[in-house]
């Protein structure tokens, strides 16, 4: 559970490079194109260009580079050629990436063209709430303090919080300890450590928290089909404080950041 600072070295380069993925994507104009060739554009990137692994195909045998997930999918939304992104939509690009190792987390909720106030306004509560999680990391703190944050976010502005699926430590396999709950009770769970690495990754729902699914889980939907967004980094608690592996270029963090050099073994 605890990395060696060589080790948050090796993980920050693949979060680098993943965040480069990101920085491609948010470029891209998502109207016309189906999941499916969103998730070949994302796989040509990792394995052809950053020569590196998506950590997601082959894990719990699913067979794609990334999850999509249109509109009112919480999660676990699987690419496909007949799902043709529209004009209004809101999808939700989850990708994990493997290099020297390690592997990085990260997602985000796109706006699709032209989108309502309502959903916009849903994407920007959960990209900050997601920020006000990352802002409680600090070691000495707990785990209960990272839900709290976000769950509040999401009440003062009328959200629900997804309590079924929850952050996880990473490393060298996707899922490891501790489970990062986005909602709790401040002072409470866990202490954070010095080299704990972790995801952050709220899903927040536009009505009621409960949520539908198939029997395997793929994919998962609101229960009273309003929209869900999602956004995830991968952070690291350091000495000072916290640093998000997965920030991406031109991404201007809502909370203070650790940006002390990392050891040189980061392009080892």
């Amino acid at each position: 559970m605890i990395k060696q600072p060589e080790e948050i070295a090796l993980m920050a380069e693949a979060g680098r490079l993943l965040a480069g993925v990101f920085h491609r994507l948010d470029g891209l104009d998502m109207v016309g194109r189906s999941t499916m060739q969103l998730n070949d554009v994302v796989e040509r990137m990792i394995v052809d260009e950053l020569h590196a692994r998506p950590a997601s195909k082959g894990q719990y045998d699913f067979p794609y580079v990334l999850n999509a997930s249109v509109d009112n999918v919480v999660c676990h939304g699987m690419p496909s050629a007949d799902d043709v992104l529209r004009s209004g939509q809101i999808v939700n690009l989850d990708i994990t990436l493997e290099k020297n190792g390690y592997i990085a987390d990260s997602s985000t909720t796109y706006l699709v063209g032209e989108v309502p106030y309502a959903a916009r306004r849903l994407v920007r509560a959960t990209y900050e709430a997601m920020w006000k999680g990352i802002a409680a990391v600090k070691p000495g703190a707990r785990l209960g303090d990272i839900g709290d944050a976000i769950s509040r976010h999401a009440r003062t502005h009328g959200y629900s919080v997804v309590k079924e699926y929850c952050g996880h430590g990473i490393g060298r396999e996707m899922h490891e300890d501790p489970q990062i709950l986005h909602y709790g009770r401040p002072g409470t769970g866990m202490v954070l450590r010095e080299g704990m690495v972790f995801t952050i990754e709220p899903m927040l729902n536009e009505g009621r928290a409960a949520i539908l699914s198939r029997p395997d889980e793929w994919p998962v939907y609101t229960r009273d089909g309003r929209l869900s967004a999602q956004f995830e980094h991968t952070v690291a608690v350091t000495p000072h404080g916290v640093r998000v592996l997965t920030l991406r270029p031109g991404e201007v963090p809502l909370c203070t950041l650790d940006t002390t050099p990392l050891m040189a073994s980061a392009n080892a």
